[in-house]
């Protein structure tokens, strides 16, 4: 009994009671999350700039994209499953809720072995379509292929992570993610500093502690005393489940894969300028992190508490989320992006204290920052209308509005003018024009549901 309150602790009943604070318990934890994995990342990048050189600063920046381009179509399954878990959980059915959570913890295992291979196997031929020059070109193949070697963990990681925010759980998932981290910065001494493995040994340090993170949370669903327990025998893929996990979770894998291809592109044109603006790029880009993952969590805390509001039919409530959680990560894009630039240089000097590469971040600063907010809000209604089970529109819109118009600019507008203004700046008018189209797809889905309701009561 007194575990089953522990349990019942870490839970948010989102469907009740006042919203705001729920929200604020909520997506604090998870904010806190993703600003220490990135703590942790940025760790890995100084170790690297400082002990290695800004050749290896560029080597292990420029994969970024790339990695997103293979992870993304995979990570966006674990959407789906963190639709359906708490669409499950908000409407009290147990039998299914099981069902799902042991469906998506299975299927992000093999999702995992899949990518180790297209890893390796993909990682030299990509790289040198980018263009990475020669002199970073070994160093970004080998810190990928062992990057990838613990996809399985970091898989499992994320589906189960997914699971316990449906719950309303990101307290545990944030003490995991800690621990795992300090284990990876202090093999980060050891591999680079101490035994001078360089790229190879930021890559390990990354690798061991995606594993300790994995076996973290899988401990817990199997400790759980509620329905989304997870018990390792009944391991299985439920096809129903598997096909509506797909269903919500692939369009927002595709998005997120396309997106990457846009990035892609981007990442491609910034190395036609040469190492140093890569090296440049790379921290900047390291340092939006943080203002993007804080900004995330809303549409994180969106598509939870929708998905449970949704399940519960209780329409009224998804409003009133929707328009705290677009005030919020307006607020908090506002203050951080524009603090980031503010202390742009002194932040990027922990990467690099070579004058160039920082001047080349500053400017990414300037375009990608300041103008950030409008990428929360886009991102959140995204999040609301996929709680409500809508993966394919905003897809779509999203595709259109913001990943074909950047291809399309690169290809148009790029090519007249060769710099990194004309570059930068085609995030910022994306994100506005995609913000637009998504908000009206969410005000016409969310009155049509809203209208429905109140015939049925009637």
């Amino acid at each position: 009994m007194e575990k089953n309150i522990k349990q019942k602790r870490y839970e948010i009943d989102m469907c009740n009671g006042p919203l705001f604070g729920k929200i604020l318990l909520f997506s604090l934890p998870l904010m806190m999350s993703g600003i220490l994995q990135l703590l942790f990342n940025a760790a890995d990048m100084i170790v690297v700039g400082r002990w290695v050189g800004s050749d290896a600063l560029a080597a292990v920046g420029s994969t970024g994209s790339l990695i997103n381009l293979l992870v993304n179509v995979f990570i966006g399954l674990s959407v789906g499953a963190n639709v359906l878990v708490a669409r499950y959980f908000g409407a009290g059915q147990e039998r299914e809720l099981s069902d799902m959570v042991h469906t998506a913890l299975l299927t992000s295992v093999i999702c995992g072995i899949i990518l180790i291979f297209a890893g390796w196997f993909s990682a030299p031929f990509a790289l040198h379509a980018m263009g990475a020059p020669d002199e970073v070109l070994e160093q970004s193949v080998l810190y990928i292929r062992i990057y990838f070697a613990a996809m399985p963990a970091m898989m499992l990681y994320n589906f189960g992570a997914a699971i316990l925010r449906a719950v309303g759980d990101t307290r545990r998932p944030l003490y995991f993610l800690t621990a795992a981290g300090v284990i990876n910065v202090i093999l980060n001494l050891i591999f680079v500093i101490g035994l001078s493995m360089g790229v190879a040994g930021v890559a390990l340090a990354t690798a061991v502690s995606q594993v300790i993170s994995a076996a973290l949370v899988v401990i817990c669903l199997v400790r759980s005393d509620s329905a989304y327990r997870l018990d390792l025998k009944k391991l299985r893929i439920v096809p129903n489940k598997l096909v509506m996990m797909m269903q919500i979770g692939l369009p927002a894998g595709l998005q997120g894969a396309i997106f990457s291809i846009s990035n892609v592109l981007i990442q491609s044109s910034v190395n036609s300028f040469g190492a140093t603006a890569m090296a440049g790029n790379s921290a900047a880009g390291n340092l939006e992190g943080f203002v993007y993952t804080a900004m995330n969590t809303m549409h994180q805390t969106s598509v939870s508490f929708v998905g449970q509001n949704y399940g519960a039919h209780k329409y009224k409530r998804i409003g009133k989320t929707a328009c705290m959680c677009i005030g919020i990560v307006t607020i908090v894009g506002l203050v951080m992006g524009n603090g980031v630039y503010l202390a742009g240089r002194r932040l990027l000097h922990l990467y690099s204290p070579e004058e160039p590469v920082i001047a080349y971040g500053m400017k990414r600063l300037f375009y990608i920052c300041c103008p950030y907010f409008l990428c929360g809000v886009m991102d959140t209604l995204v999040g609301c209308l996929r709680g409500m089970g809508h993966s394919v529109l905003p897809m779509l819109v999203s595709l259109t509005g913001a990943c074909l118009f950047r291809i399309i600019w690169i290809y148009t507008i790029f090519p007249k003018n060769r710099t990194l203004d004309t570059l930068y700046i085609s995030y910022p008018i994306s994100w506005a024009l995609t913000a637009l189209v998504h908000l009206g797809c969410f005000l016409c889905i969310y009155f049509i549901k809203l209208h429905r309701a109140v015939e049925v009561a009637e």
